[in-house]
This record gives C-alpha cells, sequence and structure tokens, in this order.
C-alpha cells in the first residue's frame, strides 16, 4: 500500500491517484475480519475522492453508496436516468475505478422506496449487476420489501436490509421481527445490520448476530447510546459494543463483512475520522 508521502510524490508528477494502487489489492482483513466501509462515510466527497479516501485510509473494500455513482438529479429525472440503458455503461465506468484502485465492492447500496415504480426496481438490480455485484443493499421499508421479491429472484441477487432506530414504527426494519418477516418473504433477502442504530433501536446486537449469522452480510459499525434516538457518537463513547462484535466475528470465523459507517460530527475532516475507526477496529482485534 502506498503511504500518503508516496501519494503526494505520484499526485505532484500526474499520475491519477485511482490508478496507484492497481498493482496490488489493498487489504484490510484483520485478524480474518474483512473491515471496510460503507462509502456514506465520505458523503463530502465525489466518487473520485471516495476512491482517493480509501486508498489513504488503507481499506479495500466498501458498500458504494448509491448517489457516489448516479448523477444529481431531481427524482423524477433520476427515475429516468436509472431508465436508460446509457446508464449500464455509467455503471460499469464507476466500477472500473474501484478495480484499478484495487478495491473490492461488496454491495451496490440502492434504498427501493415506496414511490419506486416497477420498473426502477427492475433496472435497480440491472443497474447493480453491471455494477458488477451480486448484492444489494437498502434501507428500505417491509410495505416495499414484497415487490422486491421477483427481481431478486429472476436476477439472483441478494438483497440486504438495512434497519435503523424506529422500532415503534411498524414499517420500519428495526426490530428483530421486522427483519424476520423480511427474510420470510424470499431466500433471496438478507439483513445488512447496523450494530449501531439496533443498539439505540434499545437492542443488543451480540446474541442477534450470533441467531442470525448466517442471515447477515454485512454490519455497519458506528457507536450510539441505547434508546437515543439522536446522537451519534465517536467510537467509544457510546453503548454499542463495537469490540465484542468484531472478536465475535474474529473468534466464529463467520463470512461477515464489518463496514465503517462514519456518521459522527468529527473534529476533523473525513478521512482524519475514518483512520481514527479503522484503529478502532485493529486495536480491537489485536
Amino acid at each position: 500500500m502506498y503511504s500518503r508521502r508516496d501519494l503526494g510524490k505520484l499526485a505532484v508528477v500526474g499520475v491519477p491517484l485511482s490508478l496507484l494502487a492497481q498493482k496490488k489489492k489493498i487489504d484490510s482483513t484483520i485478524k480474518g475480519v474483512q473491515l471496510g466501509a460503507q462509502t456514506y462515510s465520505f458523503r463530502d466527497r465525489p466518487l473520485d475522492g471516495v476512491i482517493q479516501a480509501m486508498i489513504e485510509v488503507g481499506l479495500g473494500d466498501c458498500e458504494v453508496y448509491s448517489p457516489h455513482v448516479e448523477p444529481k438529479l431531481e427524482r423524477a429525472e433520476l427515475r429516468q436516468w436509472r431508465l436508460r440503458a446509457s446508464s449500464l455503461d455509467a455503471m460499469r465506468q464507476a466500477r472500473k475505478k474501484f478495480d484499478d484502485a484495487g478495491i473490492a465492492v461488496a454491495a451496490y447500496n440502492l434504498s427501493f422506496k415506496d414511490d419506486f415504480t416497477d420498473d426502477e426496481i427492475d433496472h435497480g438490480f440491472l443497474l447493480a449487476k453491471a455494477f458488477g455485484v451480486n448484492q444489494i443493499t437498502a434501507s428500505s421499508t417491509l410495505s416495499v420489501a414484497p415487490r422486491l421479491v421477483k427481481g431478486a429472484e429472476k436476477h439472483q441477487m441478494i438483497v440486504a436490509f438495512h434497519g435503523h432506530d424506529k422500532a415503534a414504527e411498524p414499517n420500519e426494519f428495526a426490530t428483530p421481527a421486522s427483519f424476520a418477516k423480511a427474510l420470510s418473504m424470499s431466500q433471496q433477502f438478507r439483513i445488512n445490520l447496523d450494530i449501531g442504530h439496533f443498539v439505540a433501536a434499545g437492542y443488543d446486537p451480540i446474541p442477534f448476530i450470533e441467531a442470525n449469522h448466517d442471515k447477515i452480510t454485512i454490519l455497519h459499525l458506528k457507536d450510539r447510546k441505547k434508546g437515543n434516538h439522536e446522537l451519534n457518537l465517536p467510537w467509544g463513547q457510546g453503548d454499542t459494543p463495537i469490540k465484542q462484535v468484531l472478536q465475535l466475528l474474529r473468534d466464529k470465523k463467520w463470512p461477515i463483512e464489518a463496514f465503517i459507517e462514519y456518521e459522527y460530527m468529527g473534529k476533523d475532516d473525513s478521512v482524519t475520522e475514518v483512520k481514527r475507526c479503522f484503529q478502532f477496529c485493529k486495536d480491537a482485534l489485536a
């Protein structure tokens, strides 16, 4: 992996940062636990900046937040963009940037909503396939989940539902029962468990992971207080057992990827804050 000094020298002479790691895959597996990032962590940057940030932090796997590869358009225009054949080429080109940088992509994060048309849902699966993944993570609702069954099974694509902390709202993914209801709909459905949101919703992620490890594909790592629906905290200041969860993955050797999702209001830029989170993970697994 390139040091910051190396990156600076090469950038000065005009070598694109996205190409610097293309000869070598970035390895961010620690003690058998695959660590990476949800690219939402770098929401302050465009796609090329995200890739540069991943290189600088040293993270070699990710879940790509759809606004990082989709154009910034109003809702109706974005729907039309998703339906165009040319958009598939745009997805392939975006994926090539990750490949050239030595960064693996585990999933495309496209949050299907109730206002998605049937065509838009189907094309969402096509966009993910063009992006070269077999998994979509989705902050969706229980009411939209049945509409995803056909596409998930037709395209043989995993849909992993991401939860939030809104346990009092029956249409939200937040409780163990809400995840179980979705899993009963299709063999293609899985869980993208955000352990911080799960704690904020009032639950303990460790027994849930132990009971559902074969249905969980990706964990989002963040720190929150139990029952607090407002605050994201710097790691180590909340109630989320990040260290214990990582050690559980290490000891059980479950193939669940653990992705940093930097969401608290840090005092520094996103790269510096994600580096702190990554170091927290390294220390936990030492």
